[in-house]
């Protein structure tokens, strides 16, 4: 028993009228159904076991342990920017007092704990932005895939940086910038900026959107809390006088293998470090460019949680291709926020380069060993300068226009005039 020739050509014909984007529509209404039970049990379960299996490592917390440390001078009654590699604002050592006060076996358990709950919070604020059921299939999936397949997942929660924490407040600050709490916003990424300064790049959001009282408040909390800080520390004035120097400098040769930064990556190959400067520069000035054009086009499809996103996140990897060092685990601040933007049309993850830019960071995937360790800054930098160069080609080329065919009653088909094309809806391919 088979098929007429027309059934086959007509069921052909279909599936070509349906193409990629409902394919890929198909695919995200999928995704959104809720998770069943064994998927929720499953996805606990492998967020558990990298933390179990964090705590039983023999090196776990080393990044946290810079900061236990200055807490613990500072209780002793000695400046913490004794030690070269406390690069944090005054604020951050008053913040680090609770860990200090922990025993270390508490620590050893609470702290890969931690870390993965701020990621979940991250995780948590881009769903609520682009209005992702929490218990869906990709919310609930999509993280411990992420978590399990994405390397500087692991290597964060296992070394305790405090990326975790810009990790988390920047999707949380978009969340209320969009609910128009632009004030509130201010005082979770000045919070953030408190521990860590990583989130400074943002104000340029502030900026953008002409909301100086929540830059205001981005920009005093994390001043008061520092002068704070000072005013308890013996020589604050070493931050300006040794530690500045110190990272402004790039650090030394300590975290070199480990600079993802086209300045430190580049000299590496053989570029003269003049160039790679140039480089480097040239390209977070595209990236601002990119951010300043994509903030001033609203977004076509939805309620401007694309606009938002995509301005942060360009303005956060201009800042990593510049800044001294840039880690593996920095883009971690933005992906989360750039995957949960895949349910809407027209985003970058529908885009099959974005997630070509992702496979140097996919686990278990061989690679040379001369890309392997020490050297996988390589990897790394290929990673941020994809992404980056990807987000500014799609806030750049957004401005294109397309002609659609019109049709009349015993006419051929033809097209509109120039003056009466529409705008595409996107510069990237559909292909989730």
């Amino acid at each position: 028993m088979g098929l007429r020739a027309g059934t086959w050509l007509r069921r052909w014909d279909g599936a070509r009228a349906r193409g990629p984007g409902e394919r890929a529509e198909r695919l995200v209404a999928w995704l959104l159904r809720p998770a069943s039970r064994p998927w929720q049990a499953v996805s606990l379960a492998v967020l558990l076991g990298i933390c179990v299996s964090t705590s039983l490592r023999g090196n776990w917390g080393s990044d946290n342990a810079f900061v236990v440390k200055a807490a613990d001078a500072l209780l002793a009654g000695a400046s913490p920017y004794e030690d070269k590699r406390f690069l944090y604002l005054p604020s951050a050592v008053v913040m680090a007092v609770p860990e200090a006060l922990l025993p270390t076996p508490v620590l050893r358990w609470l702290l890969p704990v931690g870390m993965s709950g701020l990621l979940a919070v991250g995780w948590w604020a881009a769903l609520r932005l682009f209005s992702v059921p929490l218990r869906s299939r990709f919310a609930v999936g999509g993280f411990a895939l992420f978590a399990i397949a994405y390397k500087p997942y692991v290597n964060l929660v296992l070394i305790g940086n405090w990326t975790a924490i810009s990790a988390a407040a920047l999707p949380v600050a978009l969340l209320l910038a969009h609910r128009r709490s632009w004030v509130g916003a201010g005082l979770v990424v000045g919070l953030a900026i408190a521990c860590k300064p990583m989130l400074v790049p943002v104000g340029l959001l502030f900026v953008l959107a002409r909301q100086w009282r929540g830059l205001a408040a981005a920009v005093l909390l994390p001043v008061a809390v520092s002068l704070a800080g000072a005013l308890l520390m013996p020589s604050p004035t070493l931050f300006f006088t040794k530690t500045l120097p110190f990272l402004l400098g790039g650090q030394d040769a300590y975290a070199l293998p480990w600079d993802a930064s086209p300045i430190a990556v580049l000299p590496r190959l053989g570029v003269p470090e003049p160039v790679a400067v140039a480089v480097a520069f040239a390209g977070a000035a595209g990236g601002l460019w990119g951010a300043w054009r994509r903030w001033r086009r609203p977004g076509e499809t939805d309620e401007g949680q694309l606009r938002l996103v995509e301005t942060a996140c360009m303005v956060m990897l201009a800042a990593f291709l510049v800044s001294r060092p840039s880690f593996d685990h920095y883009l971690l601040v933005v992906l989360p926020l750039l995957l949960a933007s895949g349910v809407r049309p027209g985003s970058m993850p529908r885009s099959p380069w974005f997630w070509l830019t992702l496979t140097p960071q996919v686990v278990l995937l061989p690679w040379p060993s001369e890309l392997a360790h020490k050297r996988r800054a390589f990897k790394d930098c290929a990673t941020l300068c994809g992404l980056a160069i990807l987000l500014a080609r799609r806030a750049l080329l957004s401005g294109r226009v397309i002609l659609e065919p019109v049709t009349t009653a015993g006419s051929p088909p033809r097209t509109e005039p120039e003056c009466a094309a529409t705008p595409a809806a996107s510069a990237s391919r559909t292909a989730f």
